[in-house]
């Protein structure tokens, strides 16, 4: 028996015909939308405007990572944006005061301990995914709504801002902060026992079940994961825009499952990652700095958007299909 060298170029050569449809839709995806915007545009090709792109790519990035964990595993984790809110809002309330440390560990408490009871709801109480999230979404939006009382908190400390607003050499500390959470999510979904199990219960669940792994216990560290992120995302954010208020979070869910569904991530379950996300960030981003740079007026920009998501889920499942005639 024969065994082959394993090098990052076999691998990706060895690459199922519909995971390798993806990935080249999505280079050839983000090829295009460069050239083209380059062409249509005298101010595209600048680093003050590719820096924006990055940033805004960066931020998404952060809001749709666990999610892209959570639906490797079949499920759904719809209060990712509402979640994001609620622990911005603490952790303001608490910034504003003059207690700095308080307020980022409160951000990432409230984030863990709702994305531990989504898991708990879809793990022990048997709640579909998509119904317990979306619970979690109206209780953490109202309990923003209340802990707020319509109020805006504005003016955060100078140095927490720095991982919103501030450079490392030119570069955006966003940016920055997203890559490092790219590797790290990567290595723990491609070499950790949590990333191999993550796969194999969004590929068959049963199969997982019966071969003796301790689904439940995964899930639950899946979902508490997503919101841990979710607060984490939540800092990032309002060091950013250097405010927050209770509707911080209400737009955000949309755009994030929209760049998971263009980084290819099924969901379904158990096809995708993290690396695809980001490359459905940097997606999302080009195309509304492209439409802000032409002038498309908002109401044209969802329509754009959403048709876009649209294409790409049907050339996924068009690949999908090819594949599967293929074989057969």
């Amino acid at each position: 028996m024969s065994v082959e060298a394993t090098t990052p170029l076999s691998r990706f050569a060895n690459l199922p015909t519909d995971r390798l449809f993806v990935v080249v839709s999505r280079v050839i995806a983000l090829v295009l939308l460069v050239a083209v915007l380059s062409y249509l545009s005298p101010y595209f090709l600048t680093w003050p405007n590719f820096s924006n792109i990055l940033r805004q790519a960066s931020l998404q990035f952060m809001i749709s990572a666990g999610l892209t964990i959570v639906i490797l595993t079949a499920g759904i984790d719809l209060s990712v944006g509402a979640v994001l809110g609620l622990a911005a809002c603490l952790a303001a309330s608490l910034m504003s005061e003059g207690h700095l440390v308080l307020g980022i560990a409160l951000a990432l408490l409230a984030g863990t301990a709702c994305g531990m009871a989504s898991g708990m709801l879809v793990t022990l109480a048997r709640i579909p995914p998509f119904i317990a999230t979306y619970g979690m979404l109206w209780i953490a939006f109202g309990l923003g709504y209340v802990f707020m009382k319509g109020e805006v908190i504005y003016g955060l400390p100078q140095g927490f801002r720095v991982i919103g607003a501030g450079f490392v050499w030119g570069i955006p500390v966003p940016v920055i902060i997203a890559a490092v959470m790219l590797v790290v999510l990567h290595l723990l979904l491609h070499t950790t026992v949590l990333g191999r199990a993550i796969y194999a219960i969004g590929g068959n669940p049963v199969a997982a079940r019966l071969s003796g792994m301790p689904v439940t216990k995964y899930l639950i560290i899946v979902y508490t994961l997503s919101g841990f992120l979710a607060g984490f995302a939540a800092l990032v954010t309002i060091a950013r825009i250097n405010s927050a208020d209770s509707g911080i979070g209400e737009e955000l869910l949309l755009p994030a499952l929209a760049a998971v569904c263009l980084g290819g991530t099924s969901l379904f379950g158990g096809v995708g990652g993290v690396a695809g996300t980001a490359v459905g960030t940097i997606i999302m981003a080009l195309i509304i700095n492209g439409m802000n740079l032409l002038g498309v007026q908002s109401y044209w920009q969802a329509t754009v958007t959403g048709s876009i998501i649209l294409i790409a889920v049907i050339a996924d499942q068009l690949g999908g299909k090819r594949h599967a005639r293929h074989a057969a």
